[in-house]
């Protein structure tokens, strides 16, 4: 994958200064949120204009003939498949990286999701740190998810890929994980100081567990690859809730933020008109000058 970068327009010839650069953004659309099969899952996801899509679960289901079609699609549509999770079923076979018990299982889904990464040219894996573990302080805990990240991103590295830590709440979707917002993740992504160690900031999950997003988002935004898109309550269409996301939108543009903007929500009518909406409300708000 050709990395994000800037566009600007190079007057050096004129004697002029040159134009004020902008971030190169790229939509993408969580598989989940969609029904059916993998064809009309991608074609949906190209005619609502995004570039590419995301996968927790359905892809380490995927054959090696799901994974050649997979392909052919991808070609079709013009598309990429950007980031997937490692942890598969991780509250109840329950796989967490705070509990050291669970180091091996973890560190062995990170080397799945690896496999596929590379046959799919996927950039990006993603993590989340799992339930709490019981008997066990904060210190120890934190303690052994900076341990796991540390190996898991040693395995990433080699592959040449992004690993991913996503926050998720625990109020309302979660309960009992252990990492529950973007601050703390954030918190860890510094202290790991890896190239290839980045945030995954869910706008959903951290109105849910502290509120002040933009604030947040401002300082996270440097070490973000990844935003996810949904309204509080119920994780439906953008602008259905209490979220402001035009406002949000422009105060990650004025980051120079360039990564993903997926749209991981439930779709509350027609999801191909929901999500076309969805991509073009992102698209609007990078097309001002």
């Amino acid at each position: 994958m050709q990395s994000a970068g800037f566009l600007a327009t190079n007057l050096a010839a004129q004697n002029q200064p040159a134009a004020p650069a902008r971030a190169e953004i790229k939509t993408t659309l969580m598989l989940e949120m969609l029904k059916g099969s993998i064809e009309e899952e991608f074609e949906l996801a190209a005619r609502a204009g995004f570039q590419s899509v995301e996968s927790l679960t359905q892809y380490a289901a995927w054959s090696d003939a799901d994974i050649a079609r997979v392909r052919s699609i991808c070609r079709t549509h013009h598309m990429t498949v950007d980031t997937v999770l490692a942890q598969q079923d991780w509250k109840k076979r329950p796989v967490s990286i705070v509990d050291p018990a669970h180091r091996e299982t973890f560190l062995g889904d990170v080397k799945n999701a690896i496999v596929y990464a590379k046959e799919l040219e996927i950039p990006q894996i993603s993590l989340t740190s799992g339930l709490a573990a019981a008997g066990k302080s904060v210190e120890q805990q934190y303690a052994s998810l900076t341990e796991g990240m540390k190996r898991a991103a040693d395995l990433v590295a080699e592959a040449k890929l992004t690993l991913l830590i996503e926050p998720l709440n625990s109020l309302v979707d979660h309960p009992g994980c252990f990492l529950t917002s973007a601050v703390e993740g954030l918190k860890l992504v510094k202290e790991l100081n890896l190239p290839h160690v980045r945030l995954l900031f869910d706008i959903y999950h951290e109105q849910i567990s502290r509120g002040n997003i933009i604030r947040t988002l401002t300082e996270a935004a440097p070490y973000v690859a990844v935003f996810h898109v949904a309204d509080n309550p119920g994780r439906n269409d953008p602008g259905t809730g209490e979220i402001d996301y035009p406002n949000v939108y422009q105060a990650i543009r004025k980051t120079g933020y360039a990564g993903y903007i997926g749209m991981e929500y439930h779709p509350l009518a027609d999801p191909l008109a929901s999500f076309t909406k969805a991509v073009k409300g992102v698209q609007e708000v990078w097309a001002r000058a």
